[in-house]
């Protein structure tokens, strides 16, 4: 730990020269491999935003600046550099710092989120109380493309495009849900549009366009299509925000450099960066879900380390479950599975692995995922909703009204429902 030893906050940070972070960004994965490797915990996302955490606290000016994260799984690098390195091996024990962020442990964690898609509607709470009271200080939302399948994060997108308050939103984008751009076409589209000159190619071909009395409306229309098709970050341009990327999330020095800007712009900036879960741990890399909270293991060998047993254990209330609604849709065609991006944890891959046309994973929509069971109990099948306990906490409307006062035939199955 050459320079990550003398970091105890962001402030100590932001005296380094941007050559140096990478070398930072290394030491920082290279500690919370460290750490997750004895105590276990959420280490592929993490490993995956490190290079954009570093960049963060170098461009921002947190506490005063507010990064808002959502859930917590990519924060331990946030940990880390806000003055919480000597406390890592404590997190998620008994007594120790909370795997997730929480608002009464560091000044540097503005909100707390154990569930997705919060942090823009959050995010956006906290810059139009900054302009009611008059401040200049920047608000960062930092969300994974995970939770951009819930819809609660398109809501806080509205909304902030309506508002136009100053609002940075950062994507990781590690490819797992939002597709990159092919080749060289796409690479140079990205550059034009950080330069702005889409902006004033549009502007020209709109003047050209209109010259023609007749077909001049028609070509138009074909030529926001094919804007909208040439430029995926047309989606939030549309919704109000000024759209930079896709730039390379593990670029830490490019990233500071990007910040720094998008910093100095009004309204809502959306930046986009493509990152890839695991960065920097071939074993986490290949196999990003095992190793998204993994136990204890040996860096060296990527091997996972296991009490010796004396006799085989039962299995698990989630395995069971799982092989009998299997044994249920053998001889019941009416039977479907839903599950809202957890199959394994629910113990609904072997449902989709035996069934697959009749399987639903919905993301990260526990609302949607009730109501589309709703929707599919209506038409005479028998829907099983397997959700994590404490998400579907989400859906007690859904449940409610488009379930209970119907009285539809609709199977909740709520797995860690007991003390975990």
């Amino acid at each position: 730990m050459e320079l990550l030893k003398d970091i105890n906050s962001p402030a100590d940070l932001k005296k380094l020269k941007p050559d140096q972070l990478p070398k930072v960004a290394a030491e920082v994965r290279a500690f919370i491999l460290d750490t997750v490797s004895k105590l276990g915990g959420h280490l592929a996302s993490s490993l995956g935003s490190t290079d954009i955490t570093v960049a963060l606290h170098y461009a921002f000016d947190t506490p005063r600046d507010r990064l808002v994260w959502d859930t917590g799984h990519q924060t331990y690098g946030h940990k880390i550099l806000t003055g919480r390195r000597e406390r890592m091996s404590s997190i998620r024990q008994f007594g120790g710092i909370s795997g997730f962020l929480k608002r009464n442990e560091s000044e540097h964690d503005a909100f707390g989120a154990g569930h997705a898609s919060t942090a823009i509607s959050a995010a956006l709470g906290m810059a139009v109380a900054r302009d009611l009271k008059g401040e200049s200080n920047k608000v960062v939302a930092i969300v994974s493309d995970g939770c951009m399948t819930g819809g609660e994060a398109y809501e806080g997108l509205q909304n902030a495009g309506q508002v136009q308050s100053d609002l940075i939103v950062v994507l990781n984008d590690n490819q797992m849900f939002i597709s990159n751009r092919v080749g060289a076409l796409g690479a140079f589209l990205s550059k034009l549009l950080t330069l702005g000159a889409v902006r004033n190619a549009e502007h020209s071909v709109k003047k050209f366009l209109a010259r023609f009395q007749f077909w001049g409306e028609s070509l138009l229309r074909v030529a926001k299509r094919a804007k909208v098709l040439l430029f995926p970050g047309m989606l939030f341009e549309e919704m109000g925000f000024t759209y930079f990327g896709p730039v390379d999330g593990h670029d830490v020095v490019q990233l500071a450099a990007v910040f720094k800007h998008v910093r100095t712009l009004k309204g809502p900036v959306l930046v986009h960066c493509v990152t890839k879960k695991g960065k920097g741990y071939a074993a986490a890399e290949k196999d990003q879900y095992t190793w998204h909270g993994p136990g204890k293991f040996d860096v060296a060998t990527a091997k996972f380390l296991k009490t010796p047993i004396t006799k085989a254990p039962p299995p698990t209330y989630t395995a069971v479950f799982g092989k009998a609604v299997v044994k249920e849709a053998e001889t019941d065609p009416r039977i479907v599975g839903i599950t809202a991006a957890m199959p394994e944890g629910t113990g609904m891959d072997a449902f989709r692995d035996r069934f697959p046309k009749r399987y639903f994973d919905v993301g990260l929509a526990e609302e949607h995922a009730v109501t589309f069971a709703a929707g599919l109990a209506t038409e005479g099948y028998r829907p099983i909703v397997a959700i994590y306990s404490t998400f579907l906490q989400r859906a007690y409307d859904q449940i409610e009204h488009d379930v209970c006062l119907q009285k539809l035939p609709v199977i909740l199955c709520l797995d860690r429902a007991g003390l975990v």
